[in-house]
Parts: C-alpha cells; sequence; structure tokens
C-alpha cells in the first residue's frame, strides 16, 4: 500500500535503530551500507517515495517495484532510487547481499555542475536498473568498500572524498548506456519540453486520497509557462514527436496504474486524486487508454 514519503529520520528509526548526530543539521547528508547487516533484522522496505536518493550494488534474485512498473532481477545489478518515483524491493532468495549508500541532493551538488535531476538513471523515466558482470561487480564493490573506509575514517576531508566515491558510481552506469547522454537545451523547444516535464512530475506521486492533481490540460501548463498553447504543443510536438496532451495521458495512466496496484483506496479516491470530476470519467479514460476497465486492471 502506499504510504507517506519515508525521510532520513524514519530510515534510521526503522532500520538502524539510531540516528546520526548531525542528520537534522546537515541538508547533505551521506551515509553508505553493507545490505546484509542491515536487512537481517528488518521486513522489506514499504511501497513508497523516498525524500533522499539511493544508490544500491543488489546481489541475489529480487523483483523490484517502481511507479507502475516491476523487474526481476537476479545475479549482480545496480539499482538507482530518486526522491520522485516511489519504490520497493521484495526479496526473493536468502543469499541477498551487496551494498547501498543514501544521500541528499545537496551532499551531490556541494562542487558539481550538474544537477542529478539531468543525469538519465535518475530522471522518472530513465533507466534504474544495470546488470553487472563479475569484472563490473568487483569494480563497484571497490569503491563500496572505499566508501566504507572513509565514512569511519577521521580524515578531515574525508566527506569531499566521497563525493567523488559517489560520482564515480554514477559514471560507472554512465559508461553501460553509451548511447545516451546527459540531456542538453540546444534551443527554446527543447527548454519548454524540461520544464514543461519537470512541472508535470513535480505533481507526482499521488500519496493520499486527499491529494489532486491540478495541471491537467495542455492550457493548464501554458499559463504557468507564460506561453501560448499552441507554441507549447508546437514545441513539445516538435521535441518529442508527441502531443501535449498525450504527455500528460501518458503520465496519468502511469499514476493511476501505480495507485490500483499498491494502494487500497477504491476507484472514486483513485478518480479524485487524478482530477476527474466523476468515477465514470475515469473509468472511460482508463480503458480507451489500456482496453481494460480500472477494477479489471486491479484484479489482473
Amino acid at each position: 500500500m502506499m504510504t507517506k514519503a519515508e525521510t532520513l529520520e524514519d530510515f534510521y528509526k526503522q532500520k538502524c535503530e539510531w540516528l546520526p548526530d548531525n542528520l537534522q543539521r546537515d541538508m547533505g547528508h551521506f551515509n553508505v551500507f553493507r545490505t546484509e547487516e542491515v536487512i537481517k533484522h528488518h521486513a522489506p522496505p514499504k511501497y513508497a517515495r523516498r525524500d533522499f536518493y539511493k544508490i544500491s550494488l543488489s546481489r541475489g534474485r529480487t523483483i523490484f517495484h517502481y511507479a507502475d512498473k516491476s523487474i526481476e532481477i537476479s545475479g549482480s545489478t545496480l539499482i538507482f532510487f530518486n526522491p520522485v518515483v516511489p519504490y520497493t524491493l521484495e526479496r526473493l532468495s536468502d543469499d541477498y547481499t551487496g551494498y547501498f549508500c543514501i544521500f541528499r541532493e545537496a551532499f551531490f551538488d556541494m562542487g558539481m555542475r550538474r544537477n542529478l535531476s539531468e543525469l538519465p538513471m535518475f530522471s522518472p523515466g530513465g533507466k534504474p536498473a544495470y546488470s553487472l558482470t563479475k569484472a563490473q561487480d568487483k569494480a563497484i564493490s571497490l569503491i563500496y568498500e572505499k566508501m566504507l573506509d572513509e565514512i569511519n575514517s577521521d580524515y578531515t576531508f574525508k566527506f569531499d572524498l566521497l563525493r567523488n566515491y559517489l560520482t564515480e558510481l554514477i559514471h560507472q552506469a554512465l559508461k553501460m548506456q553509451p548511447s545516451q547522454t546527459l540531456y542538453q537545451h540546444p534551443n527554446a523547444n527543447t527548454r519548454i519540453t524540461a520544464v514543461f516535464t519537470e512541472l508535470l512530475e513535480r505533481q507526482f506521486p499521488i500519496e493520499s486520497p486527499s491529494q489532486q492533481f491540478t495541471l491537467r490540460s495542455a492550457s493548464d501548463f501554458a499559463k504557468q509557462l507564460s506561453v501560448h498553447v499552441n507554441h507549447l504543443n508546437r514545441a513539445i510536438r516538435e521535441t518529442t514527436g508527441k502531443t501535449t496532451t498525450e504527455h500528460i495521458a501518458e503520465r496519468l495512466i502511469g499514476e493511476a496504474k501505480a495507485l490500483l496496484r499498491h494502494t487500497n483506496w477504491n476507484i472514486s479516491e483513485i478518480a479524485y486524486c487524478l482530477g476527474f470530476e466523476e468515477p465514470a470519467h475515469f473509468n472511460n479514460f482508463f480503458k480507451k487508454q489500456t482496453s481494460m476497465a480500472p477494477s479489471v486492471f486491479r484484479s489482473v
């Protein structure tokens, strides 16, 4: 079931049963763990959004549920989690080992020239999981071991070094997808499309029945961006090949599937959250997009 976003404080209380001294005052928080030392006495995490980033080296069979998708992974996998997309991991084997680090965006931003949202593995529609060869597992494990050594050291500048190790993890993943490049904005159309996408994603995930999706039409977004709706539609179509309405509908369907699959809210509550005045309107929209009624999708 969908729950409110898990905070760093929640994480430490539930998984570690202690709180770091600098948690409240240090907005650039960072920490690293061996997975088996954290999970051995705890149940898998609930399906929810977190208000921090996480990079995990996972070994063993598991099902990774994120947004409206579920993928089964086995062997050694590098997984990236961001604060926008809710997720959980369902462990399928007892030999689940690995490492993970958690951090706030402010930690990465210190001294960096790029925003995390520009990186493909952290974008809502990006690729979050990367299967590793034995050589890649060895190289990434070494980075995590360096992190563990450094986090426990008394070196004055250890967090600068840890930031370098974090960047190295990200670059290891970037090298695994050479066809994808960091997003650039060569013209006004791509800039408008990027801002539109950010505004669209900012309304998700829906985390309570009282929350409501409000920017539902191309006109709503054009007003927010202070551009004519025709200009917005043309820019998005030229950049992506899809209309503004198609982008909104695809995102609504993705969120509707996640709510149907991971909450016990009734259809009327989900319809309200997604901005539909009547459940019948939501039913018609969902059926048009997926060829099945919401109640049927939920039961499959």
